[in-house]
């Protein structure tokens, strides 16, 4: 995100000496993206950032598909995904190909007996129950429903849950998650038209410096296996950091709907992009005031793009049959549309309470056995008049 934060103590000026209290040297660290090209964060330890002590068993995480080339529309009812202790163990992938993963989670216990690293992607975190902290080596965010958490690739954390009843959309980006360009000035800037802005970002905060030795086990996610590291030294020594690569939440509920005279298509909705898929945010709104006007969205083809649509909470009206957590797939090359009666039942209505989260991808979707498992099953016949 072009958005410039720094918290604790650093020098005045990049790669020079900066000294503990003791007159022994900090250890600078470059947390960037893309070679040295993309956003990137100073960082200063206590203690070197590579002291490896152990490097033990590596697991087989990657996702598998039971439907590699589907054509089905699909109903996946969310929150039959029971709850588990371990936060990375109730993580299940149930949609995927190259670009992203989508999956669930519902965690009763906080990571804290460890620490996790993602390698290979950007994580987005959608919090649809639950309160807590993301404790980074960068600071601490603090989070509750409806909050985007935006967790860069490399980035080491810790995250607590207030208690034990949490729901998580969990999406892992193989490209960089920025704001859509359109909405941000040449010098990165949100601009005006935009549903949200600058101050709606929840950025770190509270940076805790531990000054430890011995051994802290971090779990690294690296090429769909999940690899156990030892290091010498507490991950979260940092004294201090400048720079635009972090990770920082934004609430759906900040985010200002877009409305029209006529219906509006999905991309005023859109919150992040990648380049290969985006993710929109539908959220309470007014109707369209053409005094004609379908509320209701209009029958469209998916050419190009799978689309995914997690149902948070709210009156969902072009949907029949529907309930919080549930996630939608209308497969690229499949025209979709209003279930039957709700285009014209829509006619006359001032606003939506819906709440809901869409991914569209540009390559299409496989599904894991747990998708399956959780599939309704006849979803692709409920146009059926």
């Amino acid at each position: 995100m072009p958005l410039y934060h720094k918290l604790g103590k650093i020098p005045p000026k990049r790669h020079t000496i900066f000294k503990k209290e003791d007159g022994t040297l900090h250890y600078e660290q470059l947390f960037g993206t893309i070679g040295f090209d993309g956003m990137s964060s100073l960082m200063y330890h206590k203690h070197r950032p590579t002291m490896v002590k152990e490097v033990g068993e590596s697991i087989d995480v990657s996702p598998k598909a039971a439907v590699a080339h589907n054509i089905k529309s699909r109903l996946l009812k969310g929150f039959d995904i029971r709850p588990e202790d371990d936060y990375l163990e109730s993580r299940k992938t149930v949609l995927f190909n190259s670009d992203v993963h989508v999956g669930l989670a519902a965690p009763k216990k906080s990571l804290t007996t460890y620490f996790y690293k993602n390698a290979d992607a950007d994580e987005l975190l959608f919090i649809h129950e639950g309160t807590g902290t993301l404790k980074t080596m960068l600071g601490e965010i603090p989070f509750e429903y409806g909050d985007y958490i935006v967790i860069p690739r490399g980035m080491i954390y810790q995250i607590e849950f207030d208690t034990e009843d949490n729901r998580l959309l969990v999406t892992e980006s193989y490209h960089p998650i920025y704001t859509p360009k359109r909405y941000r000035n040449w010098f990165g800037q949100h601009l005006e038209h935009s549903p949200f802005c600058e101050r709606d970002f929840k950025l770190p905060q509270n940076l805790q410096t531990y000054d430890e030795k011995g051994d802290f086990l971090i779990k690294v996610k690296k090429q769909g296996q999940l690899h156990h590291l030892t290091y010498a030294s507490h991950p979260f020594d940092v004294v201090g950091w400048d720079g635009y690569n972090f990770p920082y939440a934004f609430s759906i509920h900040n985010f200002e709907p877009i409305t029209g005279r006529v219906h509006q298509p999905p991309p005023v909705h859109q919150t992040f992009e990648t380049s290969a898929f985006v993710v929109c945010s539908f959220v309470p709104r007014l109707y369209d005031y053409h005094p004609e006007s379908i509320p209701a969205p209009y029958n469209h083809s998916n050419i190009d793009s799978d689309e995914v649509l997690y149902y948070v909470d709210g009156d969902f009206m072009s949907r029949k049959s529907i309930d919080k957590g549930y996630i939608s797939l209308h497969p690229a090359g499949i025209p979709h549309g209003p279930h039957p009666g709700t285009y014209e039942a829509s006619i006359g209505k001032s606003k939506t309470e819906e709440l809901a989260v869409m991914i569209d991808t540009f390559k299409p979707l496989q599904l894991t056995q747990l998708a399956l498992d959780i599939d309704n099953g006849t979803y692709y016949q409920s146009w059926m008049e």
